[in-house]
């Protein structure tokens, strides 16, 4: 039996999907187990706190709007804000890593629990931006073309290594990565740092969750299109020095 609050969340996004300019419908998934939220999860386009949520809460639901020119729109509730809910776009399909990963992420909202305040703001500030990141993929696919097939998108078949240093940052060597990773690690902040020939992920962000939040996503992403990410400190642990060899004691004469 639903709870009241998948009805309400069920019914909140129908009634968004009918007010949306164009013509929208409403796709409830309700998950029984922690992995049933990944589908929706993995394209979530999103470097903010949508994105936090999703990977650091169990979701026991979800709510998918389709829309015109295959706009798509993730909802869900925001955990300990029992009156809002998250809205935030998801990446369009039959396009590449390589024509993506450029675009800055049309980064979600969130918004009260009333379907005509929300539309407000849904219209207002997210539809513009995430419009204007599907236009920039689009574009890209006219001009980009990938430089790697692969058969397997979710085999691991090369591995990427990242430094996780004492001050807090978080490095990868520019030469030892892909063009198309790199492309993946600047949309989720990563900069080009000349001193070390590294792309690095600043410690200055807002807080050690969100630079956890971050390079969790970071590792699904590549995982999607099969990078392993291995991560090392920046002073390994020193090895344990071998026991001395035995000794054969002398016979007394």
């Amino acid at each position: 039996m639903p709870t009241p609050r998948a009805t309400f969340l069920s019914a909140f996004a129908a009634a968004l999907a009918d007010r949306l300019p164009g013509t929208w419908t409403s796709e409830y998934h309700r998950h029984t187990a922690y992995e049933d939220q990944f589908p929706s999860v993995e394209r979530l386009w999103d470097a903010g706190h949508v994105d936090y949520i999703v990977s650091q809460h169990v979701l026991g639901h979800d709510v998918v709007l389709h829309g015109p020119h295959g706009q798509e729109l993730y909802v869900t509730d925001r955990p300990l804000y029992r009156h809002q809910f998250v809205v935030a776009a998801l990446e369009p399909k039959g396009f590449t890593l390589h024509q993506i990963s450029p675009v800055r992420e049309p980064n979600g909202i969130a918004v009260p629990n009333d379907p005509v305040r929300a539309t407000v703001a849904v219209v207002r500030r997210l539809l513009p931006r995430y419009q204007h990141a599907l236009a920039a993929v689009r574009d890209n696919a006219r001009h980009l073309h990938s430089p790697v097939h692969r058969t397997a998108p979710h085999a691991v078949t090369e591995t990427v290594m990242f430094t996780w240093h004492r001050d807090g940052t978080f490095a990868t060597p520019y030469d030892s990565v892909p063009a198309e990773v790199r492309n993946l690690l600047y949309g989720y902040g990563f900069q080009y740092c000349p001193r070390d020939s590294a792309l690095l992920l600043p410690a200055v962000l807002d807080g050690v969750d969100e630079g956890l939040s971050r390079i969790q996503s970071v590792a699904r992403r590549l995982a999607d299109h099969g990078f392993g990410m291995n991560v090392r400190p920046d002073q390994p642990v020193p090895p344990t020095p071998p026991p001395p060899p035995a000794t054969t004691p002398k016979r007394r004469r």
